[in-house]
């Protein structure tokens, strides 16, 4: 929604009333879904903050690439953002992490997925769509992750799916 609503002014892109309808059915699906879940403590109010500020960053760096970086090459264009997210967190890590890795079977198979999939697959994927469609658009796929999560975790972990 906050990059549909920038996009225009700041990319001439424009959205038909349906689009601009399913937008706001989207947001109002993920506020259910997520809203029961949210206690209103102090950590939950720090985890929603943090929620704001990666939406910000998210809605900008959509922006700006789709304004500035569509001819980037995709892999050195991946690489440094991932390189410059890792410089970001490392002080994170050392300060809030343990740092012992325990080898396992499973904790190799989700570093992979988390390293591949999620990382490398995923901003490629983000990319090709921002070089190719709207902004706005793109960014209405975001949607789509509470519900997909939502099936993945049904079927690969047996959880049950409420009627919201």
């Amino acid at each position: 929604m906050a990059t549909a609503l920038v996009a225009g002014p700041y990319l001439g892109e424009k959205l038909r009333h349906l689009q601009w309808l399913g937008l706001l059915l989207g947001l109002v699906g993920v506020s259910l879904v997520v809203g029961n879940k949210l206690s209103w403590q102090q950590g939950d109010i720090a985890g929603v903050l943090g929620c704001v500020v990666a939406l910000l960053g998210i809605t900008a760096g959509t922006l700006y690439q789709k304004r500035h970086a569509t001819s980037m090459n995709l892999v050195t264009g991946s690489l440094v953002q991932i390189a410059a997210a890792g410089v970001a967190m490392l002080p994170l890590v050392l300060v809030f992490e343990s740092r012992p890795v325990v080898w396992t079977g499973d904790f190799v198979i989700a570093l992979l997925w988390l390293s591949y999939v999620l990382s490398i697959g995923a901003i490629t994927l983000l990319h090709l769509l921002i070089r190719r469609g709207a902004a706005a658009k793109v960014a209405s796929l975001f949607y789509l992750t509470p519900a997909v999560t939502a099936v993945l975790a049904w079927m690969l972990f047996g959880e049950t799916l409420s009627p919201l």
